[in-house]
């Protein structure tokens, strides 16, 4: 019976940590992602998580944005950004040392890194 319950602890405390490790992805973060054009331009991106369930806004120079569809399985993240008319799917890997998401934006699988922003 202790075995049972010592097995139990331990596997919820697995879980447990894993759920506060993304607990990091919340926030706000910034990227410069390169447009058709070959232009650069400045976008933000802030995230909250509940669970494996991601949400939140993309932020660029034309507005702000809803995300849908969004989910987080281990160290990889998936949503879809829903700018005017269009839907755009992103997928991401979030590293471990907190500072970097590396983001797939697209069809034309344009790739980004986001930096966490500072707060002031």
């Amino acid at each position: 019976m202790k075995k049972k319950i010592l097995i139990t602890v331990a596997l919820l405390l697995c879980f447990g940590a894993v759920f506060a490790w993304f607990a990091g992805i919340d926030g706000k973060w910034n990227a410069m992602l390169k447009g058709p054009d070959g232009n650069e331009f400045p976008i933000s991106y802030t995230f909250k998580t509940a669970d494996t369930t991601l949400m939140g806004t993309v932020t660029s120079s034309i507005g702000t944005f809803d995300i849908s569809d969004g989910k987080v399985k281990g160290d990889s993240l998936w949503f879809t950004a829903h700018i005017n008319t269009m839907k755009i799917k992103n997928k991401g890997r979030y590293y471990s040392d907190g500072d970097s998401i590396s983001l797939r934006v697209g069809m034309r699988s344009t790739h980004t890194t986001l930096k966490r922003a500072i707060e002031k």
